[in-house]
């Protein structure tokens, strides 16, 4: 058993390995349809693609990714309206077909794009891509040239987008536009200006071929008429040519037979009046069925005239009906027009008025907070401003009060210290004016520049007079106020003096008398000592 393993055991392993090979080779393999590209990756620098092959994806270490390369219609609409050349808003609806490009610069793209997306994916990209660039093309024509020229449309938009597609690895395979739309009707005028031409021109050739076979009609009529007429004059002629003829062979047989016989002539001669009356009632009879005959068919042709007129005067008014149903459709059609521009203008102004309202209430709401904080500052500092002028107030009135209460108290001590002095504060009142009362009179003297005096004593007489003057103003202010300068130096002196207990040897009022008559003394100062 041991020989027999150790001889087939190299055989076993190399079969184990083979099974394990072909397993590893058949989950790895890989068979790409015509629709799909099979992108393997992951050993080299670039990946594979399969496109309707088999190949071998090597487990584990590559990996396999789908691509789809089937037909992909694409609905293409403008989601909203968008303006022609000439200014006119229009909706445009289209279908492209559009699938992955098999060159290999396309497969790399459409790799790094759509790699492992579903259709719808794909189809939703491209639809954008495609609306962008059939907007743009509508910008650069106008309405009547994308209506008539559809395929003209479509190459542009195809050449526009082509290279927009192709940088994301995608081709465009058909571009088909379905319908225009407008929702003023411009396209429905279009339609309406052609229609209206070719009804018109349709009226103009059938009332052209009613009139040549109303032409050829009278024409011939009038042939067969003059033909006829021709003909029974002939006739009329012959017919009178034969009865004179007749009348003629009448009479020769007549008078040969008057000749024969009178009697018989008489007979002969009533009978030729009868035949003649009847030939002429004949002739008139024939002539008259004749006239009423071309009466009748004067009257026919005239009716048949008429007929023709009226089948031409009603395709006339026709042609005018349509053209003033034309014209009153296409004035409709204006009105609504200007009235739809007018409405989007009046919307438009409206809508300006009222962000401008918008805007100014915005700036009113801004002014008046602006203004509203402006005001509390100015209240603000108004009430400080008079808190301030209130404390002033306060601190003056209180320094008032004070100073009022000081000078109260001051006046207080004032009087007090008068009642305590009495007359000594009298006098020392008046002595203290004194000075200013001297001022007072010598002032006048104090503009003059200089003074010129002849004579003698004239100097003195000029202080004399400064001194008098200055007694006089004095004197007659203490007798206003009842007070005798002299007693009151004098009782001021002697009350002193016994105050002091000093006895004087010179009488009071010769002190009192001294001093009434040298004003320079200074009692007070008397006084104290």
């Amino acid at each position: 058993m041991g020989e027999f393993l150790a001889a087939h055991g190299t055989t076993l392993i190399v079969v184990v390995l083979v099974i394990v090979l072909l397993a590893i080779i058949a989950s790895g393999y890989v068979k790409a349809p015509p629709d799909k590209a099979f992108i393997i990756s992951g050993i080299g620098k670039k990946a594979r693609v399969v496109i309707g092959k088999a190949s071998i994806k090597i487990p584990f270490l590559e990996r396999l990714d789908k691509l789809d390369l089937g037909l992909m219609p694409v609905d293409v609409k403008t989601a909203y309206a968008v303006p022609t050349a000439d200014y006119i808003n229009i909706s445009v609806d289209g279908v492209v077909n559009i699938k992955v490009s098999l060159s290999h610069d396309g497969i790399q793209l459409a790799q790094q794009n759509f790699l492992n997306k579903d259709r719808n994916y794909i189809v939703s990209v491209a639809r954008e891509v495609l609306e962008g660039n059939m907007r743009e093309i509508v910008g650069t024509m106008e309405l009547r040239e994308m209506v008539s020229n559809r395929q003209k449309f479509a190459d542009k938009v195809k050449e526009n987008a082509a290279p927009d597609l192709a940088n994301m690895g995608l081709d465009i395979v058909s571009f088909n536009v379905q319908n225009f739309t407008d929702s003023q009707g411009v396209i429905d005028n279009l339609g309406i200006d052609n229609i209206s031409k070719i009804q018109k021109d349709a009226s103009i050739a059938r009332a052209n071929a009613d009139r040549d076979v109303a032409v050829a009609r009278a024409e011939a009529n009038k042939q067969a008429n003059d033909a006829k007429v021709a003909a029974e004059l002939e006739i009329a002629m012959k017919n009178n040519d034969l009865a004179i003829k007749q009348a003629e062979l009448k009479k020769a047989s007549d008078i040969k037979k008057a000749e024969a016989d009178a009697a018989y002539k008489i007979q002969e001669e009533n009978q030729r009046k009868e035949i003649e009356i009847t030939t002429a009632n004949a002739n008139i009879a024939r002539q008259e069925k004749e006239v009423e005959l071309e009466t009748q068919k004067i009257a026919i042709q005239e009716r048949r005239l008429d007929a023709d007129v009226k089948k031409q005067a009603e395709a006339n008014k026709f042609v005018e009906q349509q053209k003033a149903d034309a014209f009153l459709y296409s004035k409709q059609r204006t009105v609504e027009a200007k009235k739809y521009e007018d409405i989007q203008h009046a919307e438009a102004e409206l809508a300006v008025r009222q962000r401008e309202a918008e805007a100014a209430l915005y700036a009113a709401e801004q002014e008046a907070k602006a203004a509203m904080a402006r005001a509390e500052a100015a209240k603000y500092a108004a009430e400080q401003e008079a808190e301030g002028i209130r404390a002033k107030g306060l601190a003056e009135a209180e320094a008032v009060r004070a100073k009022a209460l000081a000078e109260a108290e001051g006046l207080d001590k004032k009087a007090e210290a008068m009642q305590k002095m009495q007359e000594a504060a009298i006098l020392q009142m008046y002595f203290e004016k004194l000075p200013e009362i001297a001022r007072a009179v010598a002032g006048p003297l104090s503009g003059v520049d200089s003074i010129t005096m002849y004579g003698e004593g004239n100097a003195a007489k000029l202080v004399g007079d400064i001194t008098n003057s200055t007694t006089q103003i004095s004197s007659g202010l203490l007798e206003g106020m009842g007070i005798s300068l002299k007693d009151l130096v004098g009782g001021l002196v002697t009350g002193r003096a016994i105050g002091a207990g000093i006895a004087s040897s010179a009488p009071a009022g010769a002190a009192a008398d001294s001093a009434a008559a040298d004003p320079s003394i200074d009692v007070s100062d008397h006084a104290q000592e």
